[in-house]
């Protein structure tokens, strides 16, 4: 059943605009009927590999992520460009972070917000396997190390607090749940 916003849009401004986000400003009448603000960030779809070898080892990048001003372990990610729907991201993102192409690719689950409350950023999971070296192209903006880990290993770092991404702790947790055949693959 489809529920009716309790919010009132009343004008929206773009208060900020880059290539990978914008930041807008609506003015609203908020559920309790008074006037307000309500600042959105808006930002391309993003998505999650997990890189998977037929040893069950998967494929982590480490990144210094400005925002947090911390080096962060994460699986390969990154956000669509205009022209590429998420699966095509998902097989740029695998060929430029770890210099992989995949025989197989399944989506895992259903997309998702990843921090619905101030952002409208959807996020989608891929399960990438048959993988072969080739190649990377890397983005000029990151600088990237890979390593790999056992798929269990990796879910223990999310335990041990060392992956503390959250479209990472999301990918590798909606995988192994597809993995025990909870949550479908759809091959894309």
């Amino acid at each position: 059943m489809k529920r009716l916003s309790p919010w009132k849009k009343l004008e929206s401004r773009t208060v900020y605009q880059n290539p990978w986000i914008t930041v807008r400003e609506d003015k609203v009448i908020r559920p309790d009927g008074k006037e307000g603000i309500y600042g959105v960030v808006d930002s391309r779809i993003a998505c999650a590999v997990v890189a998977l070898d037929d040893s069950k080892l998967i494929y982590l990048v480490g990144q210094y992520r400005y925002p947090i001003d911390r080096y962060s372990w994460e699986v390969i990610e990154g956000g669509s460009d205009e022209d590429e729907s998420p699966a095509q991201a998902a097989r740029r993102e695998l060929r430029e972070e770890a210099g992989l192409v995949a025989s197989s690719w399944h989506q895992v689950g259903r997309s998702f917000f990843l921090s619905n409350c101030h952002s409208s950023e959807r996020a989608y999971v891929f399960l990438a396997r048959g993988l072969k070296q080739v190649p990377k192209e890397p983005d000029p903006t990151e600088v990237l190390e890979v390593k790999t880990a056992h798929f269990e290993e990796a879910l223990k770092l999310i335990d041990g607090g060392e992956i503390t991404d959250a479209l990472s702790i999301m990918a590798l947790l909606k995988v192994e749940r597809a993995l025990r055949g909870l949550i479908p693959l759809v091959k894309v």
